[in-house]
């Protein structure tokens, strides 16, 4: 199995495949979705995401929908 770099980060499973503009795209994303969400009910840190629109906060206990990939 191939390792990821430091210059290509999360994009680096697809090696030169796809473009660089699309994986740039892909990172920028990833990075985003992967940090914790401000929970719009506690207004706290700590929401994660469980699915594709599924979010959950494990101070108050809210499992909630929203957008997909990170919340605004």
């Amino acid at each position: 199995m191939t390792t990821k770099s430091k210059k290509t980060k999360s994009a680096g499973r697809f090696g030169s495949r796809h473009g660089k503009t699309v994986r740039d795209k892909l990172v920028k994303v990833e990075k985003k979705q992967k940090v914790k969400q401000k929970c719009p009910f506690c207004e706290k840190l700590g929401s994660k995401r469980v699915s594709k629109g599924v979010w959950e906060c494990p101070r108050c206990k809210k499992k909630f929908a929203s957008n997909t990939y990170y919340l605004d």
